[in-house]
């Protein structure tokens, strides 16, 4: 996990790392960062005072030991416990509260599958996935007995009361 974090930004794209290899993706789309954009922007002002927003920042999954290959991903979007901004090095799983995806046109099966996967195995307890083809929606996952379950998309508006009172509209992202 050294390794990884000493190789510092890239020019073009992002990178994530699993099981210890790296993994290059292209830069987002306009349309993607607007809606990142405009997410952080509602989800700001509603995030309780012991919780930041923070966006496209690395995660370390916590998934293998020192000795073995790591994983680190860049969600869009997390909602974490700002008490987590005292400590060096990369944000934890446990930090956060609330991890989001965009799906990309390149990563629908890695965010509805692998990345749901991951952060359920590692304790996450609310993954939102946010697809920006109309009509925009989101996939609310919440951690239940060790897996994710959601109530499907929804498409409009999102509201929820856990992890904290939230409302989302969704058309404004797109």
């Amino acid at each position: 996990m050294e390794e990884y974090v000493g190789l510092g930004e890239f020019e073009f794209g992002y990178s994530e790392l699993q099981e210890g290899r790296l993994h290059i993706s292209p830069s987002p789309s306009k349309r993607h960062m607007i809606g990142s954009g405009e997410l952080f922007v509602q989800l700001r002002s509603q995030v309780p005072a012991d919780l930041i927003a923070i966006q496209d920042l690395d995660v370390d999954l916590g998934l293998a030991s020192e000795a073995e290959p790591g994983f680190s991903r860049r969600p869009d979007l997390v909602v974490a416990r700002r008490s987590a901004l005292k400590r060096e090095g990369m944000l934890r799983a446990s930090d956060v509260v609330v991890i989001v995806e965009i799906v990309s046109p390149g990563s629908k099966r890695t965010d509805r599958v692998v990345k749901r996967s991951e952060y359920s195995d590692v304790g996450i307890p609310h993954y939102w996935i946010v697809d920006l083809d109309e009509p925009v929606s989101l996939i609310a996952c919440r951690l239940v007995d060790g897996g994710y379950v959601d109530d499907g998309e929804v498409v409009d508006e999102f509201r929820a009361d856990a992890p904290f009172p939230v409302r989302v509209d969704l058309n404004a992202l797109g």
